[in-house]
């Protein structure tokens, strides 16, 4: 199953929205999982892969439920 463009950018936008909800700036995620900012905003902006360990640790931090996030690929 391949996945588009259009999944791709809803997912990252989830993520972006679970942080800002979360009420954290990239800063404080990186801290909170042990990584830099500029790779927080790499993973939100789509420029590298998102790990499942480190989404994982987003997940958490986060709090939402895992459908938040997969949304973007239901069939509705």
């Amino acid at each position: 199953m391949k996945v588009t463009d259009r999944q791709k950018k809803k997912f990252l936008k989830s993520l972006k929205q679970a942080r800002i909800e979360a009420g954290l700036t990239q800063s404080e995620v990186a801290q909170k999982i042990g990584t830099s900012q500029s790779f927080i905003s790499k993973v939100e902006s789509g420029k590298i892969s998102l790990e499942v360990e480190i989404f994982l640790k987003l997940y958490q931090l986060y709090d939402k439920p895992a459908v938040y996030f997969f949304s973007a690929f239901s069939r509705k």
